[in-house]
């Protein structure tokens, strides 16, 4: 009984050993965002068995995409964040006179011109913009994401760079990770936007990671705990801090918070209870054809009424 004791104790102690050494590399790819001459273009047909096992066990590169430049005339500005990384904006007015300007920014591994037609669909009601790339995203320096933590400076560099243009009316407008960055700028910084956007932002991090998990086909639990818990050592930050539900208590300036009902990242009682959350007037709408995608494009229609309406 002993011998089988003993065996058991340490195929516990290999096992638990694999998953802390699988799940930091798997937190390490989940933070990181390569160049794209670093990662290899492979369809899912050219990869081999090799390829998609190591993808499975230690995650995957994941190259910075590439941005698409605007047919509208635009400016593109230079801010740098704290520790010296540069972030790259488009500045892109309406015609006629403006009633303000909408500051964007986008989610995980995407980039400033994945939300043009957000941007586009602003000027027409009338709202000059901001086009942000966040850290470590299309032309932006740097290669480490914090999934909203520290891109919360980003932020606030964004809308301070807005505030010292003279503007009084500024809208910060976010989806899934940019809004989670827009909640935590808000609530570290005490910016004072005259309103915010948020479309949907995940919970917690822990609720984000159990999302990304679950894509993979694997278990949420404990894995994406594991994942969470290398992320903060190999970044130097608490990724279980990274509560945007928590965040929303702060957030007393109006808010709209949109969400789509096929969502599979971020669930409807996450969606709840941000909504709950939220200190000053609010209001939320559901899309009932949406995933988690881009609201404006997939009813396009509904969007600009619900953004037009907030915005009035």
């Amino acid at each position: 009984m002993k011998k089988f004791f003993r065996l058991l104790f340490k195929l516990t102690l290999v096992l638990f050993v694999l998953l802390n050494i699988i799940t930091a590399f798997h937190a390490y790819k989940f933070t990181h965002i390569y160049e794209r001459s670093e990662v290899p273009v492979k369809s899912p047909g050219e990869k081999t068995a090799w390829d998609k096992t190591s993808d499975i066990l230690f995650g995957a590169k994941v190259a910075k995409q590439q941005n698409i430049v605007p047919d509208s005339t635009f400016e593109t500005v230079i801010l740098k964040t704290g520790g010296g990384i540069q972030l790259e904006a488009w500045y892109i007015k309406t015609k006629g006179t403006a009633k303000g300007t909408v500051v964007l920014f986008h989610g995980h591994v995407s980039k400033k011109s994945s939300v043009m037609n957000e941007g586009e669909g602003f000027r027409q009601l009338g709202y000059n913009t901001l086009l942000v790339d966040f850290r470590a995203h299309g032309n932006s320096g740097g290669n480490t994401c914090t999934i909203g933590y520290q891109e919360s400076e980003d932020v606030k560099l964004a809308y301070d760079y807005i505030k010292a243009k003279g503007e009084k009316n500024i809208v910060l407008w976010g989806i899934s990770m940019g809004a989670a960055a827009v909640s935590k700028a808000i609530s570290d910084y005490g910016l004072q936007p005259s309103k915010a956007i948020l479309e949907m932002p995940f919970a917690t991090i822990r609720q984000a990671a159990e999302g990304r998990v679950k894509m993979m086909g694997l278990p949420a639990q404990p894995l994406s705990s594991f994942v969470l818990f290398w992320g903060s050592v190999e970044n130097g930050f608490w990724a279980f801090r990274m509560k945007p539900a928590e965040f929303a208590k702060k957030i007393t300036i109006p808010t709209l918070l949109q969400w789509g009902r096929h969502d599979p990242r971020v669930m409807q009682e996450e969606t709840d209870l941000i909504y709950k959350n939220l200190a000053g007037k609010k209001q939320l709408v559901v899309y009932e054809s949406a995933a988690h995608e881009s609201l404006c494009d997939k009813e396009h229609g509904k969007w600009m009424a619900s953004v037009g309406s907030f915005l009035n």
